[in-house]
């Protein structure tokens, strides 16, 4: 996501939060307009530029392209999230993606992104192609990623206004194109995964210099596992972990531990480092069909102010009775 007009350096969320409401005493309505401001000096701090998900298990190709088609079928999948609930202005994001295999080594897919913070929209509209080789004698299979598209941003800067405004920022940015190119590696079996993904290459500013510096795309760097091991006949444990660096901010780091009921019901929690944490809940409808929910409550002071992030996911998938007993997939 688009980084926040103000620029300053790394402190913690938490130590702005407490140091500010402390010494400040607001009115509450100017309260509530000074939490907006201390929300987006939240994203700058962490310089979370692109969308983020609890559920990032089920969401793996818009961040890596090697994923795409490693699932054996044409897979849609479906997600929304709210979050910070109770906020003007927080984040809102939407994918739609379709990926599924072209051959035997051969993955494409399409992904649409929709996000929203505050004045500003971003659209990612990307295609993804993914060449997978075999590895090994127990299915184990090194798929290679590139992407390929775009993001249309926009800034309404009459959002939010309320007085003195800074006459550098009175032209709105409307339909601004960048172009992305990505990459990444996947490495599967049927009963663990690793990857590595760049998702954007390009680092630009939305505004060159004979306008006025807004924002900057910096390189995002993705590190993600996960694995699925037996507990007994009725219950699958499946721990999973993403990585999110960007250079100039900390480390980002997302664990989770999901148990698999009967391959029917998904249960468990996730914790994102220093920022909230999260209980996931899933449901196998049918061998097609599958939904998922998950609620977030930040650990920051933000906590006293929204009601928490709500995130949901809906995949349909044309799968075979043959193909799903085969080659069953948990991830």
């Amino acid at each position: 996501m688009v980084q926040t007009l103000l620029t300053i350096g790394y402190t913690s969320t938490d130590k702005i939060l407490r140091a500010t409401m402390k010494s400040i005493n607001l009115k509450p309505v100017l309260k509530k307009v000074f939490v907006m401001l201390l929300l987006l000096l939240s994203y700058q701090l962490k310089a979370q530029q692109d969308p983020q998900f609890t559920q990032y298990m089920y969401n793996t190709i818009t961040v890596n392209p090697a994923y795409a088609g490693s699932r054996g079928h044409l897979s849609i999948l479906g997600m929304h999230r709210s979050q910070w609930v109770g906020i003007n202005g927080a984040p809102t994001s939407q994918v739609l993606a379709v990926d599924g295999p072209v051959g035997n080594r051969v993955g494409l897919g399409v992904v649409a992104t929709y996000d929203e913070l505050g004045p500003t929209n971003e659209l990612f509209l990307d295609t993804n192609f993914a060449y997978t080789i075999p590895v090994g004698e127990n299915n184990e299979k090194l798929s290679f990623g590139l992407k390929g598209g775009g993001r249309i941003f926009n800034v309404d800067f009459s959002q939010g206004r309320i007085q003195n405004p800074d006459g550098s920022f009175q032209s709105n940015i409307e339909n601004r194109f960048f172009p992305t190119i990505g990459a990444g590696v996947y490495y599967h079996t049927d009963r663990s995964y690793w990857g590595l993904a760049v998702p954007n290459f390009f680092s630009q500013d939305h505004y060159d210099g004979s306008t006025q510096e807004l924002a900057t795309e910096r390189l995002h760097y993705f590190l993600m596992g996960g694995l699925i091991r037996d507990l007994n006949a009725d219950i699958k444990f499946k721990p999973a972990l993403f990585v999110k660096w960007v250079p100039g901010a900390p480390l980002i780091a997302d664990v989770s531990a999901n148990f698999l009921i009967r391959e029917t019901f998904t249960a468990g929690v996730a914790y994102r480092w220093g920022d909230s944490v999260s209980g996931l809940f899933g449901v196998q409808i049918s061998p097609a069909l599958s939904v998922g929910y998950a609620y977030d409550q930040t650990t920051t002071d933000l906590r006293n102010y929204s009601s928490g992030t709500h995130e949901v996911f809906i995949r349909f998938e044309f799968i075979s009775k043959e193909n799903r007993l085969q080659s069953p997939r948990f991830y």
